[in-house]
């Protein structure tokens, strides 16, 4: 009878030490997100982090990527724009974020990509989608289409650059986000621009010289960033769309709602390790 107890209690000392070791290691493992909305996906399928990422919310300049994806589908990368008064007045007087273009200034859609997605700048949003509309309304109406394509079921756009509209305003979730950027990402072109820290283009005849920096912090502070987008508004908050890869696997992840535009970029950091980590675990 002694014995019999002395291994029950051997037994229950036993779970309670792996239970024990086991719960606060897995618990550390996973960082702290204090962005309202977060989403962490590899090229494989697994997920490695979620949180309310099913939920529509507006996600600011992130809708610059679908912006850039619809480009690609239809330019060349030669292919030249011309940039006008209004592509320039509407982002200067939304107060968006601009890449310094001009009117009469003519660039290619290489270029103009950088202009969008490392500045942010709406007036090369505008300008892209007024040609490759052509006009603004034609162009949005093929942004939603293409989300239907890619099966973004949750997304909804009201224009090319995510500025705030008045009424019946755009939305996404956090995994509509990622899947769409597992989509571009399958992009040459688009994979260079979102990983491109500066880019300039000369003065030429028909353009004057720019000097374009990318917004995305992260590029500098982790190993084998891919990218991919920043944004903010005060509906939407700080936003990221980030991209990396471990050990041979592509990792997503997107944070929206972020109340400090500086812990978009550590808590992205953290979530690739995360993965990185979890990968590694097989």
């Amino acid at each position: 009878m002694m014995s019999m107890r002395i291994g029950r209690l051997m037994g229950s000392v036993v779970v309670a030490l792996v239970v024990g070791f086991s719960s606060p290691a897995m618990a550390a493992q996973e960082p702290a997100v204090s962005a309202k909305v977060a989403y962490v996906i590899d090229s494989v399928g697994t997920v490695h982090f979620g949180k309310r990422e099913t939920k529509r919310v507006p996600v600011a300049s992130l809708v610059k990527i679908m912006t850039a994806y619809v480009v690609l589908q239809e330019a060349r990368p030669g292919d030249t724009v011309k940039v006008t008064a209004t592509d320039v007045t509407y982002a200067a007087r939304g107060g968006a974020a601009t890449a310094g273009l001009r009117k009469g200034e003519r660039f290619t859609v290489r270029d103009l990509l950088y202009a969008l997605m490392l500045p942010s700048g709406a007036d090369a949003a505008n300008a892209l989608a007024r040609h490759y509309g052509p006009g603004k309304t034609a162009f949005v109406a093929k942004m939603n289409r293409t989300a239907r394509a890619l099966g973004l079921t949750d997304t909804r756009y009201t224009n090319a650059d995510g500025m705030p509209t008045p009424a019946n305003g755009g939305y996404s979730t956090a995994v509509d986000q990622a899947k769409l950027a597992q989509h571009a990402l399958e992009n040459d072109l688009f994979t260079t621009v979102v990983g491109t820290r500066t880019h300039k283009v000369a003065k030429t005849a028909v353009h004057r010289a720019h000097t374009w920096r990318n917004t995305n912090k992260l590029l500098s502070r982790a190993d084998g960033v891919l990218g991919v987008k920043t944004g903010y508004t005060n509906a939407a908050g700080h936003c990221l769309l980030f991209a990396g890869e471990r050990d041979g696997v592509r990792i997503v992840g997107v944070l929206l709602g972020e109340s400090k535009d500086e812990r978009r970029f550590s808590t992205a950091e953290r979530l690739l390790d995360h993965a990185g980590g979890q990968l590694a675990l097989g």
